[in-house]
């Protein structure tokens, strides 16, 4: 893009003529009255973390009516009585059985969603603790004194 093109861009813009891209701000201020939109502290992560893989560990056992109540051949008494009522011919036993497949699908598909997302909170609690981490240490000076925040602004301008 030419020089001159650019400052035709420029023109148009502060006239108003054309639509444009406006950040709220550079240095952590925000269109939001100086609060940010989104603040996520590591207590905050590991507590969801927490629920979710508590909530997968009650959910495991708790929703398994295919496996509740097994036999020696590992049926449990949902797919026991589903397979009584085709015995005799009850069309009741193969809707049974299509509703406790249907079923298992969604409960493994939902600890499956809660398996993940504690795992990556716990990666990303474990992530930005090493990065912090990271950080402190190569701020620092010479004799190992953090570098004073006026020094840190001098680099943000």
């Amino acid at each position: 893009m030419a020089w001159e093109e650019w400052e035709q861009l420029k023109s148009r813009a502060i006239e108003g003529k054309t639509t444009h891209l406006q950040l709220n701000g550079a240095n952590g201020s925000t269109g939001n009255a100086g609060r940010p939109d989104l603040v996520v502290h590591q207590d905050d992560l590991g507590a969801v973390g927490h629920e979710a893989f508590q909530l997968h560990a009650r959910l495991r056992h708790q929703a398994d009516i295919a496996g509740a109540g097994a036999d020696e051949n590992g049926s449990g008494t949902t797919m026991q009585a589903a397979a009584e009522l085709k015995s005799h011919h009850f069309s009741m036993g193969s809707a049974l059985e299509t509703t406790v497949s249907v079923w298992t699908t969604q409960v493994k598909a939902v600890l499956q969603a809660l398996a993940h997302i504690s795992n990556h909170l716990d990666y990303s609690k474990k992530t930005h603790a090493h990065d912090d981490a990271k950080i402190a240490a190569d701020m620092r000076c010479r004799d190992g004194s953090p570098v004073p925040v006026s020094v840190l602004s001098s680099y943000f301008k």
